[in-house]
């Protein structure tokens, strides 16, 4: 650069313009996203150029300019993702699919079936089945309630598992 008079543009640029990019690819991760942001920052600081007036922070300046940059990117990515979750999930809540009578009477009618075969076992097998599958309690409650050992009441639901499956093939 020049001693004396402010540089130009150009000779501020070819100075700090890797090291500015770098910086850009550093934040946002992806090589054609830093291009083009680093394309914005040129030209934000080309039309700003003028105002400096202190050669010692050029290169400040031009950071400054890119971080905003990135910023300014990073706020309307957050906006538009967001755009989207709210339009797919609004869709998705909108759009239920109806349920065909013929499957909600056979859903019915397992449900029954299956309440029968739980019916069938032994009380210290069907007591947890129950509390977890028909009143949502979780491990840790039911062991609070039947005042047994989680190991116990795991072992329970395992083996009611293992006693139903054989009953429960026989409706398939």
């Amino acid at each position: 650069m020049q001693s004396g008079c402010s540089p130009s543009f150009e000779e501020v640029v070819i100075e700090h313009g890797r090291a500015i990019y770098k910086y850009i690819l550093s934040l946002v991760k992806h090589k054609e996203l830093a291009e083009d942001i680093y394309q914005e920052v040129l030209l934000a600081a080309y039309l700003a150029y003028p105002s400096i007036k202190e050669q010692s922070k050029y290169r400040g300046w031009f950071f400054t300019i890119a971080i905003n940059k990135c910023r300014d990117y990073w706020r309307k990515e957050k906006k538009s993702k967001q755009f989207w979750r709210e339009e797919v999930y609004s869709y998705s809540a909108s759009f239920e699919p109806t349920v065909i009578p013929e499957e909600e009477v056979l859903h019915k009618f397992s449900a029954q079936q299956l309440a029968e075969k739980i019916n069938l076992l032994p009380e210290i097998y069907k007591n947890p089945i129950y509390l977890y599958y028909y009143q949502d309690f979780s491990l840790i409650e039911i062991a609070k309630k039947s005042n047994l050992p989680m190991s116990t009441v795991k072992t329970r639901m395992r083996r009611a598992k293992e006693r139903l499956r054989p009953k429960m093939q026989s409706l398939a």
